[in-house]
């Protein structure tokens, strides 16, 4: 049996219960070693066999899988932050289906929720913004041409932009087009809820400065709207004019 666990965004006790109780069971663990803070392998057993899957091929990979299954092992796959976000997962799924190996999921906390709670704020506010668009910008990896930065940008929606630290200059350039003001609220989070976190808040306009000023290239979450500032209404939900299935509205 495979367990897909997602380890979550960085801090030992982020991953969630089940993952941390996979974790602890497997016979093989096999994670992603360059995103992964390491003190999750403290959960492993004594005797568990570790695999670091950034020196590792997906041919790789499933080779150290199918001898765990000859043998009668149970393998924890653990990825960063949750698994169906840039996981490259599926290509694992569907060799392991070839295979006729099982496996499951355990989903994580994934980095834009990291984000989210260090920076103590809310993505979707009422008459700011109501969507939340998970991204990267193109890089060595292209993506689908209705994917493109700036038609995203067009939509002046919360954005989260994984992978993208060390395009900043070009992402700048194709926010602004898209429609964002220059001025328009942004932070780069490297590595949150790790030890060694770091915030900086800045404008669209000076991204790419503010992560060169910092020696910032890699390991970030960038988040862009005006959810990062200070106007919008008040929710309707506990509104006390606003009737709810469980109560009524108060004049």
């Amino acid at each position: 049996m495979v367990h897909f666990v997602g380890a979550g965004c960085g801090a030992k006790d982020l991953i969630t219960v089940r993952g941390a109780k996979l974790l602890s069971e497997a016979d093989v663990v096999i994670w992603a070693g360059s995103l992964v803070n390491p003190q999750l392998l403290e959960y492993c057993k004594e005797g568990c066999e570790i695999h670091d899957s950034a020196y590792l091929t997906l041919e790789q990979v499933l080779a150290i899988v199918e001898q765990a299954e000859s043998a009668g092992k149970t393998t924890v796959r653990l990825h960063t932050g949750d698994s169906s976000i840039y996981g490259a997962v599926r290509e694992q799924f569907d060799e392991l289906d070839k295979r006729s190996i099982a496996y499951d999921v355990c989903p994580g906390v994934s980095a834009f929720s990291g984000v989210a709670a260090t920076l103590k704020a809310e993505y979707t506010l009422p008459d700011v913004s109501q969507t939340v668009i998970i991204t990267r910008m193109e890089g060595r990896t292209p993506v689908p041409a209705r994917e493109k930065m700036h038609l995203l940008a067009s939509h002046h929606a919360t954005m989260c932009l994984y992978l993208s630290t060390g395009l900043l200059e070009k992402l700048q350039d194709e926010l602004t087009a898209g429609g964002y003001e220059p001025d328009t609220p942004a932070a780069i989070v490297y590595k949150a809820s790790w030890p060694d976190e770091k915030v900086f808040r800045c404008t669209i306009q000076d991204l790419a400065k503010v992560a060169t000023e910092n020696h910032i290239t890699k390991t970030a979450l960038i988040v862009i709207g005006d959810f990062l500032g200070n106007a919008y209404d008040r929710s309707k939900l506990y509104d006390p004019g606003f009737s709810t299935e469980f109560r009524e509205a108060t004049k």
